[in-house]
């Protein structure tokens, strides 16, 4: 009976090895081509480890890649939290708050989901430089915590997890508004929070458009912009590059090993409302 069980579970193990190795196989690529040199890239898929490693590891820090990881960790963290407080604030007004042109309000936040960012840019640009932020971090970091995708995330979270009755028991006991979101609605969306943050995080780090168009001092760059810069101008060093993005990710697979058991949790938890 065990072994006709174990059996019936052999597809599922076999299917879920062949798509972990399929993802796992191109970062074990792209961690054995950072130990070659960058000329021996061309020569074929390189699946054993090379003795390069310490040449581009020099390359790398050369460029003061430590600075640009320290700019992309800070622009990346404080974007992320307030993005998530912020959404986390507004999500809770519009799921459980009657107030005038609501509706309109929300609507309108749906409807800048729809449009490209890339069409805002030179807009974006001139504002940043009309308030005086234009090539600082703050240009980084201040327009991207009011996040619309955030909102509506919060929205629907919310209104399908935190019960009114008990808003309604802590309004009696004569709680303040704040009061009652820092100390009961933040608890309960606890999942919601660590998922947002998981992907403000992500596309926060990996963002090159934002730092393109804004950022033109060396010592400001992170870490997308920073790899163009390790190289010659007779030679692109592509190992030394590719070392440099291997090293990028060790913060991504740290925070996703962290929050990954909420992720699940937080991306369907507020899925279907009622």
């Amino acid at each position: 009976m065990k072994n006709k069980r174990f059996l019936s579970f052999v597809p599922v193990y076999a299917f879920v090895g062949i798509v972990s190795f399929m993802a796992i196989f191109p970062f074990y690529i792209m961690m054995t081509m950072s130990t070659y040199l960058s000329e021996d890239l061309f020569t074929g898929i390189k699946l054993l480890p090379g003795n390069y490693l310490i040449e581009n590891f020099k390359t790398v820090m050369a460029v003061n890649f430590l600075r640009f990881y320290w700019n992309s960790t800070y622009v990346a963290l404080t974007n992320t939290i307030g993005a998530v407080f912020i959404s986390a604030l507004t999500g809770y007004a519009f799921a459980k708050f009657n107030f005038r042109f609501k509706k309109v309000l929300f609507y309108f936040i749906l409807g800048s989901l729809m449009i490209p960012p890339q069409l805002g840019l030179v807009g974006f640009v001139s504002e940043m430089r009309f308030f005086g932020i234009g090539n600082t971090h703050l240009a980084l970091i201040l327009p991207g915590i009011a996040n619309a995708f955030g909102v509506f995330w919060m929205t629907q979270f919310i209104s399908a997890a935190v019960p009114s009755e008990i808003l309604e028991s802590a309004v009696m006991d004569g709680c303040s508004t704040m009061r009652i979101f820092i100390q009961i609605v933040l608890p309960i969306i606890r999942s919601a929070q660590i998922t947002l943050f998981l992907l403000f995080f992500l596309w926060k780090w990996n963002d090159y458009m934002g730092p393109l168009v804004i950022i033109s001092k060396e010592a400001l760059y992170t870490i997308p912009l920073s790899i163009a810069l390790m190289g010659t101008e007779y030679r692109t060093d592509f190992a030394a590059r590719i070392l440099a993005l291997a090293i990028s990710t060790i913060p991504i697979l740290i925070i996703f090993a962290i929050g990954s058991k909420h992720l699940i949790r937080g991306l369907t938890a507020g899925s279907v409302k009622g």
